[in-house]
């Protein structure tokens, strides 16, 4: 399969296992997972087949390791703007780790700590040059450390996904630099 292909199946992925399952008749259960068949009879229907090959193809190359597949099931293993319970247990995170952002949102972020907006959970990286290449995706990078270890101390709750993403809820200001 060439690039763009893939490229492009991993949007829709995206797009239907994290976001908006309901727009092809998708039904994701409490933890976000899609019977293989079903996503592939939905896309079908909505003008975008997907062979189970391709499918496949897509989970194991995908850079990010975005989706898992269990036997006849699939899911997105992070980033979710719905709500489903990814079942990961609280974890003790390092001391650091990194979240990659833009100049022209800093100074909020700054203020008000980060927030999960319309996602899931905060999403952070073990190592800021991850951080880093998130930032750039939408503008001139600015990489924030998060004192986790301290956040941790202080009772708040870290989860890390397959894929090696770090969740939390939200991470308060006094806890960036």
């Amino acid at each position: 399969m060439d690039a763009r292909r893939t490229v492009k199946i991993s949007k829709y992925l995206a797009k239907h296992l994290r976001h908006r399952p309901e727009r092809i008749g998708l039904t994701l259960d409490a933890g976000g997972w899609a019977r293989v068949d079903d996503l592939l009879d939905a896309a079908a229907r909505h003008g975008f087949p997907i062979t189970r090959a391709e499918l496949e193809h897509v989970v194991a190359v995908n850079d990010k390791r975005r989706y898992a597949l269990d036997g006849d099931r699939i899911r997105a293993v992070q980033g979710h703007s719905i709500d489903v319970d990814l079942g990961l247990p609280a974890v003790p995170p390092p001391e650091l780790l990194y979240h990659g952002t833009t100049e022209a949102t800093a100074p909020a972020i700054r203020r008000e700590g980060l927030l999960r907006m319309d996602r899931h959970a905060v999403h952070l990286s073990a190592d800021p040059e991850t951080a880093r290449r998130v930032g750039a995706r939408r503008g001139r990078p600015v990489v924030l450390v998060v004192e986790a270890g301290r956040m941790a101390a202080d009772g708040h709750a870290f989860r890390v996904s397959a894929n090696g993403v770090w969740l939390a809820d939200a991470v308060p200001p006094e806890y960036l630099r």
